[in-house]
């Protein structure tokens, strides 16, 4: 018989979470995805391998797992806004203020778990925002595929080119470039 699966509500299992994630991000952002394994992260965090395992299968699952909790945030301040794309500006704010990893997610360093996985939580968000507005069909399909991959470009276009902006002008820049096709 197996343990059975930690509480997701118990403060140790939240502590141990998040020391891995962070271990994780800062593991992404010095060595890239290839550039470290799964006891790599457990000797950042101080946590056992039988204790990862018991919170995740595998490296990509944990970072599937943060990008979750970070699609979630992003849902909870854009929910009840009514702006179109309301989770773009929270999405570039984080990006700004962790450049150095999302350079590692959306540039060339990423391995393509993580940009396939962060490019699938980007579409996700784009089709739930898409979702309320447009009827379902390939129209919706073709404007959220539009809309992801633009917002993937004008995300890495931000960051490496160190534009002085800040997130809430590049945001507005968003959302004036993205207009005529959210207004179509």
């Amino acid at each position: 018989m197996g343990q059975p699966l930690p509480n997701p509500q118990d403060r140790r299992v939240l502590r141990t979470r998040r020391a891995l994630r962070e271990a994780l991000v800062d593991l992404l952002a010095e060595r890239g995805w290839d550039g470290f394994t799964v006891q790599d992260i457990c000797d950042r965090a101080d946590v056992g391998r039988s204790t990862f395992y018991l919170h995740f299968a595998d490296k990509e699952e944990l970072v599937g797992g943060s990008l979750e909790d970070l699609g979630r945030v992003l849902r909870a301040h854009a929910a009840g806004t009514g702006r179109p794309l309301a989770f773009t500006y929270g999405l570039i704010e984080h990006a700004l203020d962790q450049r150095r990893l999302f350079l590692v997610v959306v540039g060339k360093e990423s391995g393509h778990v993580v940009q396939r996985k962060f490019r699938a939580m980007v579409l996700q968000l784009v089709g739930e925002d898409r979702a309320a507005s447009q009827p379902a069909g390939p129209h919706r399909d073709a404007v959220v595929a539009f809309l992801a991959g633009a917002l993937l470009e004008f995300l890495a276009w931000a960051l490496e080119s160190r534009t002085p902006l800040t997130a809430a002008e590049l945001d507005a820049m968003f959302h004036r470039l993205a207009g005529s096709l959210l207004a179509a």
